[in-house]
């Protein structure tokens, strides 16, 4: 493992957990990579406190807030939207640039204007609160907008690398040609990343999670209104907290090898496997986003040539980089996947307990979208079977908080064999918090 680093940014670390033995003939090797981010220095204050501008913004964040007609039914829904959008903009740092958009079927400026970002100071965030009151429902919905709107702000400061949307909906995208949206998230990702988020009932998980997943972010929802305020200021203060963007995961394999997929499985499971970009001889760069003081887990899978009993090989190297004003890419950390030919069965067949921990929760997250969708169609049994593998999943897996979003849509009979029933007038609230939050995961168990 090594470590490399830059002055007042996070050190990064890579720990590769796997077993590296295979049976005579087998090719597939399986690791899970810890990537960790530890010690960063953050610029810049929220308040009274002192803050250097002499090198200019060091982050940007919009703030996109629905402002379709739907947002007045009920009238507490536009009111907590304006009470979140202040939260979010009262935790903002001093320094960093930020703006307030609109979205209904067209995209407007609420906060600056004029297509540019303020500068956070108490001045300016006093300036943006009392703007709110322009967030007024009317019109309908068309999220590309709202993300060309944000993608253009953004580029207002091109001299800024870490840029954050937050993006608020009560419906779904019926204003846009369903391709014209995914134009715009071809168009605008690896800009900026963003967290979404639905309140009420209204809005299509789905859709909404083909947006943050496009955009690395994170998506929820908010049934309450009334919880809006706290979760807009707790995604502002996550995204105050990032400090380096556009960190991407290397993986080099030798020749006649192969990725097979490459997979964020903590906090959130998120296939990374599509948006491989070629980064040179038999290596491939796949996306992370920004980062802080935290850290992941990912899945990775290489198909190695098979080879006899005694041999040993490099899988793949592993590597977390960023990119330089030069072009140039900065190695901040890496680690080694190896393979190891055996015909000790017990060794070979042994299965490392953090791949075979995050195999099972990707298979929970499946299982509960499954699940869900079949629900929908009125396949009853599908649905059934589905959310009791899930059951018996969480339950094996001590996901503790996706077993309790589980109990509240069916009835648990024996979850150690995922025996269910399905509840009567499940609230809408219920399935949709289960489908939304199906991808969270808990981290493997250390053992003591």
């Amino acid at each position: 493992m090594a470590r490399l680093a830059k002055s007042n940014l996070p050190q990064f670390a890579v720990d590769i957990f796997q077993n590296e033995y295979l049976a005579e003939g087998a090719r597939e090797v399986n690791a899970i990579v810890t990537v960790t981010a530890t010690g960063g220095g953050t610029s810049g204050s929220v308040g009274s406190q002192p803050v250097n501008y002499a090198d200019g913004p060091d982050a940007a964040v919009v703030i996109m807030v629905d402002c379709s007609g739907s947002m007045d039914y009920p009238s507490d829904k536009i009111r907590a939207a304006r009470e979140a959008t202040a939260a979010a903009i009262d935790a903002v740092r001093d320094g960093v640039a930020f703006a307030v958009v609109a979205g209904t079927h067209e995209a407007k400026e609420v906060y600056p204007g004029g297509g540019q970002l303020a500068v956070a100071h108490a001045g300016s965030r006093e300036e943006a609160k009392q703007s709110l009151r322009r967030l007024t429902p009317s019109g309908g919905t068309a999220i590309g907008t709202w993300l060309s709107k944000a993608e253009q702000l953004f580029h207002s400061r091109r001299d800024i690398s870490i840029r954050h949307g937050i993006l608020l909906t009560d419906g779904r995208n019926e204003h846009e040609n369903p391709n014209d949206l995914q134009r715009t998230l071809d168009r605008v990702q690896g800009h900026f990343t963003a967290d979404c988020r639905g309140v009420g009932t209204d809005w299509e998980v789905q859709e909404l999670r083909r947006i943050s997943s496009a955009l690395l972010g994170t998506v929820d929802i908010v049934a309450d209104p009334a919880a809006l305020a706290d979760d807009f200021r707790a995604m502002m203060e996550n995204a105050m907290g990032k400090e380096v963007a556009d960190v991407a995961l290397r993986v080099w394999t030798p020749a006649n090898a192969a990725v097979k997929f490459v997979k964020q499985v903590a906090p959130t499971v998120e296939d990374l496997s599509g948006r491989r970009k070629e980064s040179g001889p038999r290596a491939g760069d796949y996306p992370t986003g920004s980062w802080g003081d935290e850290s992941r887990d990912y899945h990775v899978c290489i198909e190695v040539p098979s080879a006899a009993v005694g041999s040993e090989m490099l899988a793949g190297r592993i590597s977390l980089v960023v990119p330089q004003p030069d072009g140039s890419t900065e190695v901040l950390s890496q680690g080694l996947v190896k393979a190891v030919w055996t015909d000790d069965i017990a060794a070979s067949t042994k299965i490392s307990p953090q791949v075979a921990h995050y195999t099972g929760q990707a298979d929970l997250a499946n299982a509960i979208q499954e699940g869900m969708e079949a629900h929908r169609r009125g396949d009853l049994d599908s649905a059934t079977s589905k959310l009791g593998k899930a059951v018996q999943l969480a339950h094996e897996s001590g996901n503790e908080d996706t077993f309790r979003l589980l109990a509240k849509v069916v009835d648990v009979v024996n979850p150690k064999e995922g025996t269910v029933r399905f509840r009567k007038n499940v609230s809408e609230a219920d399935s949709m918090t289960l489908e939304t939050r199906s991808t969270k995961t808990v981290r493997v168990k250390k053992t003591p």
